[in-house]
């Protein structure tokens, strides 16, 4: 399946995105979102990588992953992408 890449400005926590393209003249909208976790939630000896899981098998499964950020001390973003139906 063929990409295409689009630059976004630095964004905050929960920001939607929406997206319209035309392919072979039919209009299409994809839905992203980007969410910024944090670490806190993570307790005692658990790694960073065990703690991103158990926080992503509670997310709603309308979303996919497309994309995890770099992660910080504090925290880490993921961008998400609508199921379509």
């Amino acid at each position: 399946m063929a990409s295409i890449n689009i630059q976004l400005p630095a964004m905050d926590a929960e920001h939607s995105i929406e997206i319209e393209v035309r392919i072979n003249g039919e209009k299409k909208t994809y839905h992203y979102r980007v969410e910024i976790f944090n670490w806190e939630g993570c307790t005692g000896s658990m790694s960073h990588a065990q703690c991103l899981k158990n926080m992503l098998g509670k997310y709603d499964k309308k979303w996919r992953v497309l994309q995890i950020g770099g992660p910080t001390n504090n925290r880490i973003p993921i961008m998400f992408k609508q199921i379509s139906n």
